[in-house]
């Protein structure tokens, strides 16, 4: 029974960090419907971003990290700007594949670009030993210092981000373009520089996704694919449209990887799929659809 309990923590601790993957992509498509094929390869971006600059801080492994993901995202959200501003927004319509194709290219460019510049060996940032520090929660049980974090961290973006698109000015505006652009335009919304604050937005929280994910384990430039699909499968088994539903969509994932890891090592990224695959077949609004 404890090695089952512990399966479960452990999956939902998982199932933090895909929710963490998850945020900016559940973000991007709710506001303009445009599904980012490179959100992945911009998360693997902004680990060996943080890795560069951690290195480069030159500050102790306990503080470089946390000073390396405060200098990366107001430069992660200039960036998110700047492509939805001058790049993405052109590829709107009713059309999708012009956005699909772009950021295909996109992702391909930066992986081929990660490699030449770090080469394809794994990387990870020095954490000062967070990594592979543990908490005892009793019955024997013990979970890992940093993956609660990290969960604490997804559940803060999961609340804010729902506030932001509740209760706030900005929040509205995104609701308005995304409902009916022209009527937003006649309103005085500029859809343009709403769409590009929603990416730019999206892009700070693929900077705290990358940085965590790059502090727990060990990057790739080619693992871009992998994380775009736990993505894309948390936000539809959670439904478009809710933050909630995103952060629940990345928890059911990673339980059930987990227990699938926990039957057989063979199943346990097999077992996430075929829950996505139900869900798709059985409900394919997801558990918790727009509510807005």
């Amino acid at each position: 029974m404890t090695a089952w309990l512990d399966t479960i923590v452990q999956g939902v601790l998982l199932g933090g960090l895909y929710a963490l993957f998850a945020m900016g992509q559940s973000l991007i498509f709710g506001v303009m419907r445009l599904t980012n094929t490179a959100h992945g390869d911009f998360i693997i971006l902004a680990a060996f971003g943080a890795f560069s600059l951690a290195l480069a801080l030159g500050l102790p492994p306990a503080a470089a990290p946390w000073i390396a993901m405060g200098v990366l995202l107001p430069i992660a959200f200039a960036a998110g700007y700047g492509l939805q501003r001058f790049v993405l927004n052109g590829t709107l319509g009713k059309d999708p594949l012009p956005s699909l194709v772009v950021t295909f290219g996109l992702a391909i460019v930066i992986q081929n670009v990660l490699q030449e510049v770090y080469s394809a060996d794994p990387r990870s940032i020095d954490s000062g030993g967070l990594n592979i520090a543990s908490v005892e929660i009793g019955g024997g049980l013990a979970v890992g210092t940093l993956p609660l974090l990290i969960f604490g961290v997804a559940v803060v973006m999961a609340v804010a981000m729902q506030w932001l698109f509740g209760r706030t000015a900005l929040g509205r505006a995104f609701r308005a373009v995304s409902d009916d652009r022209d009527a937003a335009e006649l309103m005085g919304l500029d859809h343009r520089h709403v769409y590009a604050l929603a990416t730019g937005i999206a892009f700070a929280l693929v900077a705290i996704a990358g940085t965590l994910h790059g502090m727990k384990t060990t990057v790739s430039p080619s693992d871009g694919p992998a994380l775009l699909l736990y993505a894309f499968e948390a936000v539809i088994i959670g439904g478009m449209g809710s933050f909630y539903g995103t952060f629940a969509g990345g928890v059911i994932l990673g339980v059930t990887q987990a227990i699938g890891f926990r039957i057989d090592p063979g199943w346990g990224i097999w077992a996430g799929h075929v829950v996505f695959l139900a869900m798709l077949l059985f409900r394919p609004s997801g558990l918790f659809p727009k509510t807005r």
